[in-house]
Order: C-alpha cells, then structure tokens, then sequence
C-alpha cells in the first residue's frame, strides 16, 4: 500500500476528521448491532451540520442498548467488540478523546472483519493488526482487506478535502458500501449457524 499508513493518517487528521474516521467504522459494524441503516443518521448530522453530539449520542445508545451484551462473558466476540466501540464514543468531542476513540475504532472493525472472514488471514496473530496499520499488507484476507482500505480512503477523504459536508457525505458512501459487505456476511453466517 503506498502513501501515509493508517496509523499516519490518524496521528494527522483533525477533530472532526477523526469523528468521521471513528464514526465510519462503527458504522459498518451497524449490522452487528442489530440497528437498522439509517441508526447511526444523529450522529452523521451532528458531524455535518454542527449539532449536539452529545445529545445525538444519547439518542444512538438509547436506540442500540448493549449494555447486557457487554456484561455477558459468553456473548460474541465480534458483537462485543462492535459494542465496546458504541460504549466508548466520547461524549464530547475534543480532538485528544477522538483520536484515542477513532484509533481503537480502527482496531476493533479490522479484528471483528477479521473474526468474520471465512478466508484465512496471513497476519492472524492479534500483534498482526498493528503491522496492517503502518503499512505492511501481505496475506491480508480478503475482508480485512477491503475494511482497511475502506478506512484509508476515509482519512485521505477528510485530509484532502475537509471535513464539509461533501467529504463526510463521500465517506458515509464509502461506509454504507461497508456496511452492505458486512450485513451480508452477518446474514451467511446467521444461515449457517442454523443449518
């Protein structure tokens, strides 16, 4: 992968950027939720127009719950960790909470890409994540491939064009595509589990 790692782009991006960057990741991970596509729309608003994120964010975890999935040692691994990303959305929103948000954001949806991926990844070892994000892709499956692309072009998205209203509006698109990808690897496995 050429140009700045995802760990580059995260160091540089800015609050809003990083918002973004965080919110786009819990975005695809919507279907683990249980929430419907349009669920996370508060917050992109928030984002977009300059609302009340914290009151956009209330009115999310009111919709998602979790706290009983995140209190259940047996629960999925990949729902739980798409939860923990829901738990943790700062509040406020200062650039040092977001980038500590929007870095562990990157982490959880290549690891719960990676739980889901039927294909083998090369790098299984968890170390391996942080290797993926500075840069070092060979024997990526094909799932945390495309996430972790998926991720880069959002913060190149947000670096080279700001944080307005068309480049949040580009990654939402770029996101939804991701959310699509997973809601449908989600349902193959809801089947399979019932076979």
């Amino acid at each position: 992968m050429g140009g700045p790692s995802l760990v580059e782009l995260i160091a540089e991006a800015d609050e809003r950027g990083l918002a973004a960057s965080g919110l786009a990741c819990l975005d695809r991970c919507v279907p683990l939720l249980g929430g419907g596509d349009e669920v996370l729309r508060p917050l992109w608003g928030s984002l977009a127009e300059g609302g009340a994120w914290d009151m956009a964010l209330a009115e999310v975890r009111v919709k998602l719950g979790g706290a009983d999935v995140l209190e259940d040692s047996s629960a999925d691994e990949a729902i739980t960790l798409a939860y923990r990303m829901l738990g943790a959305v700062p509040s406020a929103r200062s650039a040092a909470e977001l980038r500590e948000w929007a870095d562990a954001c990157s982490v959880a949806a290549l690891q719960i890409h990676r739980l889901l991926d039927t294909a083998p990844d090369g790098g299984a070892r968890p170390s391996s994540l942080s290797a993926r994000r500075e840069g070092r892709t060979d024997g990526m499956s094909p799932l945390v491939a495309a996430e972790l692309r998926r991720q880069v072009r959002i913060l190149e998205l947000l670096a080279n064009q700001g944080a307005g209203a068309g480049a949040l509006r580009q990654a939402l698109e770029v996101s939804i595509e991701g959310r699509r990808v997973l809601r449908a690897v989600v349902s193959r496995r809801e089947r399979g589990s019932r076979v």
